[in-house]
């Protein structure tokens, strides 16, 4: 079993060397780790994956190979996982019951109504419409329904409802050498080259070298050149976690892609909407933020930006100080996405979701309002006429 895992590893990119695989062997054989997949996982990761960068495609493959073997050891040692429990208490309702649910009827009332919960709730609460609990109707909780509601304690989304989260989550950088279906895409990011020549003179200059020659009486000057790159300067911005994580295979691709064609790249990432601060690894967003002012100011308006979301989200996150769903932003998003856009004039918005899709989201409609029309899906179409806006 471990040895054709070990063989998946390989076949995933990953350069595991035998030497490491049987030093797993031999940790598994003191009992390092022992009855347990998380403890396992550890130790694999750790043995087998030398750079830090690949623990994402590592997470990929181990799940799937892995999957569903902790459901088969619950059953051998009849003991059911405390998760499915949890789970068998989510809420589920037509769609006739769902319209008969109100929300709490804005952004005040319902921050008003939780303040009161948490001052009233005393005790573990499941079902019904008002208390903070799990499987109800109430705004505040987990596996219910509400279509206005703050997110507290569940793991991952369901209705894509919550217009706050309360749960801490973590995200995995994009793996920019995912190869699979990129060609296409770069393809249609090669309207943006613009070549130029600058930096040191290292590349040789044949054509000029046996023009110096001939005019040197034939004595060999040999003539040198800067090598010939894209000029082209590029901010990419992208958007992950919750309702993205769908859309993280296209992402990578984007990005893959992006990576080769453009010398001139910096890339962050952000949650939802662009607010005080973005990161460059979502291992340490919480502790290594930087300042989206600095981002502004450092960057010159040469420029070309590009955002990368599905602008999928509760409209207070844009449009409200404090709408976040993971901090309390100070301005609301749409604030620095103004800002962005004054230093930026050639800025564009590249959506996953389906375009026929993009009117029935509000969201979706007041974020394509702000970049004055300039969303684009993340199609080849799409990035055809995307790159045609870049370039005018």
């Amino acid at each position: 079993m471990l040895t054709e895992f070990f063989y998946e590893l390989r076949r995933g990119g990953l350069k595991c060397s035998v030497t490491e695989y049987l030093t797993l062997l031999e940790a598994l054989d003191a009992r390092v780790a022992y009855g347990s997949l998380d403890q396992f996982y550890y130790l694999s990761r750790a043995t087998l994956v030398k750079d830090e960068t690949q623990f994402d495609r590592f997470d990929r493959i181990f799940g799937e190979y892995f999957k569903g073997i902790e459901n088969a050891a619950g059953e051998l040692f009849e003991d059911i996982p405390e998760d499915w429990l949890k789970r068998m208490a989510e809420l589920e309702l037509s769609e006739e019951q769902k319209a008969q649910v109100e929300a709490m009827g804005g952004w005040e009332a319902l921050m008003e109504a939780l303040k009161k919960r948490l001052e009233e709730q005393t005790e573990r609460h499941e079902g019904g419409s008002k208390w903070i609990g799990t499987a109800g109707t109430s705004p505040f909780g987990a596996y219910g329904y509400n279509p206005e509601g703050i997110r507290i304690g569940q793991d991952g989304s369901r209705n894509r409802s919550a217009v706050k989260v309360w749960d801490k989550r973590e995200f995995a950088n994009l793996d920019d050498s995912r190869e699979i279906g990129t060609r296409n895409i770069k393809m249609a990011l090669r309207r943006l080259r613009r070549f130029a020549r600058e930096g040191a003179a290292d590349e040789l200059d044949l054509d000029h070298t046996i023009d110096s020659t001939a005019r040197n009486a034939g004595l060999l000057d040999i003539q040198w050149r800067p090598e010939r790159h894209n000029a082209v300067k590029i901010l990419l911005f992208f958007d992950v976690g919750g309702s993205m994580d769908p859309h993280v295979r296209v992402c990578e691709e984007l990005f893959s892609a992006a990576r080769m064609e453009f010398k001139h790249l910096e890339y962050f990432y952000f949650h939802n909407f662009l607010y005080e601060g973005v990161w460059k690894d979502n291992r340490r967003r919480r502790t290594e933020k930087i300042s989206t002012f600095d981002v502004l100011h450092k960057y010159p308006s040469d420029y070309k930006v590009i955002l990368v979301g599905d602008a999928t989200m509760s409209p207070y996150e844009i449009a409200y100080p404090g709408g976040s769903v993971e901090h309390w932003n100070e301005e609301a998003g749409a604030v620095w996405l103004q800002r962005l856009l004054e230093v930026y004039p050639k800025t564009i918005w590249l959506n996953p979701e389906p375009e026929k899709h993009w009117s029935y989201t509000p969201s979706i409609q007041m974020t394509r309002e702000l970049m004055g029309d300039h969303m684009f899906p993340m199609t080849l179409e799409g990035l055809d006429r995307a790159t045609s806006y870049l370039t005018r």
